[in-house]
């Protein structure tokens, strides 16, 4: 596809901020920034899956956000809320990113279901697909293709195969720009964008050239000269122009010969000529009867260097299409209007101005909801964000103050949308009711009721979202460390904050609970502060007011003598719950910020909702840690020594819910040998560590009793039925004769031990199995007879060490038998460090995980 075609028409970066690497323009001979190698491959992909919308998303500098970098076929303005999205959040195009795979969402169910956060913050129906771009073979940004929902279903298989062209284009660009960039490191980790989003527009259909020629008219002498185009309009040729005014009056419909000659008085009178239409003769059609073509002339009057002083410089423009379309939208009885893409007025007839009561002066350029203060309830422009988004036909009504209803219609396309308004009746009680549950429109309350008694402060729809995303994520957040990474990440993203600094007033004192973008020590010394300490963000807590600055003067002026880092500007709020002060949130801008009204009620209403989630956090952490603590007193604190073993044990608890679980290992000397013991009762709750804590201690006395194996789960299986507690358990039991290697094991739904030999390679054990403990009152559990030979290593684990979201139990256990497989046994420890290593490290673990490691020498 033809460059060309598709201009960039975005702001460019103040001070060239970085766009790529290096210098923040990756240059390579004539190539220009990212954005423009990336223009044709992204109007590519808009065309190949049949879409009308396209963005390009890029991580950013510090690798915690993706920015989006390139936007076609819808407006910059109505996706500024997304314009930077965070890594880890709940959204399309940061899970494409993260599991660099494709998504698509071929509706808002497909997206409710999946997405919830990103619906709340876009309720338009509209199709999306997510592919990864990559340079150098390594993810760095997501390709985006909006598609209406109105079109026919396209098969997910369909997807993936259909941006591929374009992505693949995406690559070899990416990686040719760094290839030859300045600066170190691998040619994709130089891929990175921090600035605002650049507007491509999307190729226009071919239309009808303006034809514009030019003419001199000495007004003395009625002389004209006349370039090609103007004699072309004229209908003249070259041979045929005599060079007088007689010539082209002769071309001039008779009925419009005054308007031409009105064109001179006007010039003498007022110097110019504004826009006088008249028909000429068109004789292209060949027909024994002319036609004729409308067109219009517009000058100024000059004075000539010789002979006559007064001549006219014109234009003949070629009005057969802008004239002759305006003229029929007048004759219409209905208003009509268009928008741009971005929202702005570029056209309203007669009727229209009519109508809405605004003349087309003080419309035209500007958005309508901000001119006309009736039409300023959120719900009407939030019409035409659905309008542009769905690409499909909206409509409502609307009340005017003077108490008759107006029927709205839009009609979007790519590049606007062209609008139809009409009286109407009000709305019946059931056409009400439609379109207020009605994505096609709706009838705002108010606008229902009684026309608002004076200007209505208009909502904007990026402040209300952040609102609701950010409460919508701190219902999930259930710790301190939840509540503080879910500010963080929404937080930092969304408002281009570059620190963030979560502090809590406990005993009278602030202390850091959180911190993100600082230099180091940097709050060291503000740690402890007590509360008459003359600092904003203690200033802010106590007088219960959000502070903001919008320089590094102006606080330094509010507060002399503070200590400064590199930020430009501030807010401090105040976090305060139900009345209570919880602390306060400090934010930092690397350069000077203006924040506007809507941006500071943003902020001030994230922070209460912040607080009032940090306050709830906190008495779960208080109820957690003593359930933790009553945890740890029911697993052993130590194992037992025994001769001719090596025994080792670890438990992680899961990280959702109450961080405690029904994991438990054992290790029980008994006179037949030892028994080695690793149970998971199902649930996470104070409830299943106590049920855990029971069996554990059956376990345990029916092993020193010294009966078999099998007995021991058998009479185990009954004490849980007994216990009426409605869990259900498993368990793997193996008692082990140190002198001899000899084992007999039993399991009742438990995941299969692992078996490391001697020569280093690993097996699971196939045992038979018995059902779960509590399922069957008069179970059989069968037993199994091994024998380890010296050197052996022997892996007991609960499901949670195999079993990730997105992958089955096979799988995981196939990766820890390899684990065991291909680690040194010479030490126990570091072999059940290395095996729990990914769990350790997992930032969600769904569930608890227990290793008890057995080395036979």
């Amino acid at each position: 596809m033809d460059e060309s075609a598709a201009v960039p028409d975005g702001p460019r970066s103040p001070g060239g901020r970085s766009r790529g690497g290096g210098d923040g323009r990756v240059r390579t001979g004539d190539t220009g920034r990212i954005e423009d190698a990336l223009t044709a491959p992204l109007i590519e992909a808009v065309r190949d899956l049949g879409g009308y919308g396209g963005l390009v998303y890029l991580r950013s500098r510090d690798r915690r956000s993706l920015v989006l970098a390139l936007v076609t076929g819808v407006p910059r303005s109505l996706l500024r809320t997304w314009w930077r999205v965070p890594v880890g959040g709940a959204l399309p195009m940061a899970e494409a990113y993260r599991r660099d795979e494709t998504l698509w969402l071929p509706d808002e169910r497909a997206t409710m279901v999946r997405f919830p956060h990103f619906t709340a913050g876009l309720p338009y129906s509209f199709g999306s697909a997510y592919r990864p771009v990559r340079a150098a073979g390594e993810v760095v940004g997501v390709l985006v293709v909006l598609r209406s929902a109105a079109r026919s279903p396209l098969d997910t298989d369909a997807v993936e195969p259909a941006l591929r062209p374009a992505g693949q284009v995406m690559e070899e660009r990416l990686t040719r720009l760094t290839a030859v960039a300045p600066g170190t490191g691998s040619a994709a980790y130089r891929i990175e964008y921090d600035d605002e989003p650049v507007g491509v527009r999307l190729p226009t259909p071919a239309v009808q050239l303006v034809r514009v020629g030019l003419i001199d008219w000495d007004l003395d002498t009625d002389r004209c000269t006349a370039d090609d185009e103007a004699l072309a309009l004229l209908g003249i040729g070259r041979a045929d122009f005599g060079g007088t005014m007689a010539d082209i009056e002769a071309r001039v419909s008779p009925d419009d010969l005054h308007e031409l000659r009105a064109s001179r008085h006007d010039a003498l009178t007022l110097g110019r000529v504004r826009c006088r239409h008249f028909r000429v003769r068109d004789d292209s059609a060949g027909d024994e009867e002319a036609g004729y073509r409308p067109v219009e002339l517009w000058g100024h009057l000059v004075r000539g260097g010789t002979g006559s002083d007064r001549i006219l410089v014109g234009a003949l423009v070629d009005a057969g299409s802008g004239f002759t379309a305006a003229e029929a939208a007048e004759r219409l009885p209905d208003g009509l209007f268009s928008l741009d893409q971005d929202g702005r007025l570029t056209y309203a007839n007669r009727r229209c101005e009519e109508l809405l009561g605004g003349g087309r002066e003080a419309l035209l350029g500007r958005y309508p909801w901000e001119v006309i203060t009736w039409l300023r309830d959120p719900a009407y422009e939030d019409r035409y964000r659905a309008a542009m988004l769905s690409q499909e036909q909206v409509s409502f009504l609307v009340r005017h103050p003077a108490g008759k209803w107006l029927s709205f219609v839009l009609y979007p396309d790519v590049h606007g949308l062209t609008g139809r308004v009409h009286p109407t009746g009000p709305p019946t009680r059931a056409e009400a009711g439609h379109e207020a549950g009605s994505a096609a429109g709706a009838v705002p309350q108010a606008a229902a009721a009684a026309p608002p008694p004076g200007p209505v402060a208009a909502a904007r729809a990026g402040a209300l979202y952040h609102v609701v995303q950010m409460a919508s994520v701190l219902t999930q957040a259930v710790t301190v460390e939840d509540v503080c990474r879910a500010v963080s990440e929404q937080l930092l993203p969304a408002f281009g904050v570059r620190e963030l600094a979560l502090y809590t007033v406990r005993e009278g004192r602030m202390y850091l609970l959180w911190e993100s973008g600082y230099p180091e020590g940097f709050l060291a010394p503000f740690e402890g502060v007590t509360l008459d300490t003359q600092l904003p963000g203690v200033h802010a807590l106590t007088t219960r007011l959000p502070l903001f600055f919008e320089s590094p003067e102006d606080l330094s002026l509010a507060y002399p003598g503070i200590t400064l880092d590199r930020m430009s500007a501030w807010s401090f709020l105040p976090l305060i719950a139900s009345g209570h002060p919880v602390g306060s949130c400090i934010l930092g801008w690397d350069t000077p910020h203006r924040f506007t009204a809507d941006e500071r009620s943003a902020l001030t209403a994230l922070s209460g909702l912040a607080a009032q989630a940090l306050e709830r956090a906190r008495l779960y952490d208080a109820e957690s840690a003593v359930a933790r603590g009553l945890q740890e007193g029911l697993l052993p604190h130590r194992l037992p020594a025994v001769e001719g073993l090596r025994t080792t044990g670890r438990y992680l608890p899961g990280t959702q819910g109450m961080a405690i679980g029904g994991d438990w290992y054992d290790v029980i000397t008994t006179g037949r040998g030892v028994a080695l013991v690793i149970g998971d009762v199902e649930g996470h709750s104070v409830g299943a560590a106590a049920v855990m804590g029971q069996l554990r201690s059956a376990v345990h006395a029916f092993a020193a009793s010294e009966r078999p194996p099998q007995e021991v789960i058998t009479h185990t299986n009954r004490h849980l039925a007994e216990l009426e507690a409605d869990v259900c358990a498993t368990c793997c039991y193996i008692e082990l004769d140190p002198r001899t290697g000899r084992a007999f094991a039993v399991r009742a739904g438990h995941p299969p031990p692992l078996l490391r030999h001697p020569d280093g390679h690993a097996e699971t054990l196939d045992l038979v199995g018995g059902v779960m403990l509590g399922v069957q009152t008069d179970a059989v559990y069968p037993v199994t007879a091994l024998t380890l030979a010296p050197g052996s290593v022997l892996a007991l684990y609960t499901d949670g060490l195999v079993e990730q979201p997105g992958s089955d139990i096979e799988t995981g256990i196939e990766e820890v038998r390899r684990c065991l497989a291909d680690t040194p046994a010479d030490s126990v420890d570091h072999l059940a460090d290395q095996l729990v290593r990914t769990a350790r490290r997992a930032r969600e673990r769904p569930d608890d995980v227990a290793l008890l490691l057995t080395a036979y020498r």
